[in-house]
């Protein structure tokens, strides 16, 4: 199977960073390819940065439709997910959509661990779409400016750690996700040093979608809407 992993960040070094945990987490015969958005932000905060990261992300699917057997969409909050969702006829699935799922059968409570206070508003409606808001515990960020997108685990290797213990400790989380592309591959690093089950965004998206393609579902025929129709 083929999977096209599609950063919607502009950034080169973010990219990597999937890509290494994205192989990592692939079974042997997975094929994985990496695009970057082609326009955008270094790294996506808002709502309105997620709206051009969500039409980077899908011209890049489209653009290379009939490629692939199925997609990440590799930015925490799933840019443009839904949309993407109703343009390609393969699975396709977000670093929110699969974290979610994962840490909702690792326990009952989880946090969520990001760089930026900005994103909390926006991570927080995504958890709310998803159904899940009466299973979060806390949203915890660092507060510091960042000094480089591409070395945030290295540079604030000491505070995410303590931030991810804080939210054991003080908000009664009984799982961790590590928010956020930047952060690719740092719950693999640390979970043997946290006293809960530590949730990674790109493994876990690689895991489900792996899934999917084996259980080989019907394609999407026609987008679907899920409000009542009218008499």
């Amino acid at each position: 199977m083929k999977i096209l992993v599609i950063n919607p960040n502009i950034s080169e070094s973010v990219s990597t960073l999937i890509e290494a945990e994205a192989r990592r987490s692939a079974s042997p015969g997975t094929e994985i390819e990496v695009a970057t958005a082609p326009f955008g932000v270094a790294y996506i905060e808002t709502r309105f940065e997620a709206l051009v990261g969500a039409y980077a992300t899908a011209s890049v699917a489209a653009e290379r439709h009939g490629s692939y057997d199925g997609v990440v969409v590799a930015a925490f909050g799933d840019p443009g997910l839904q949309g993407i969702k109703e343009l390609i006829d393969v699975p396709a699935v977000g670093l929110t959509e699969s974290s979610l799922m994962t840490a909702a059968t690792l326990g009952q409570r989880f946090s969520i661990i990001a760089i930026s206070p900005r994103i909390k508003a926006w991570y927080r409606e995504t958890v709310e779409r998803s159904h899940l808001a009466s299973r979060l515990a806390s949203i915890r960020a660092l507060e510091e400016p960042l000094l480089d997108i591409g070395s945030v685990q290295q540079d604030y290797a000491g505070r995410l750690k303590a931030l991810c213990n804080q939210v054991v400790d003080d908000d009664g989380a009984d799982v961790i996700i590590i928010a956020g592309a930047p952060l690719a591959g740092l719950a693999r690093e640390i979970r043997n040093e946290l006293p809960v089950p530590v949730v990674d965004g790109v493994s876990s998206a690689i895991a489900q979608l792996e899934g999917l393609l084996r259980l080989s579902p019907k394609k999407r025929r026609a987008a679907v809407s899920h409000g009542r129709q009218s008499s």
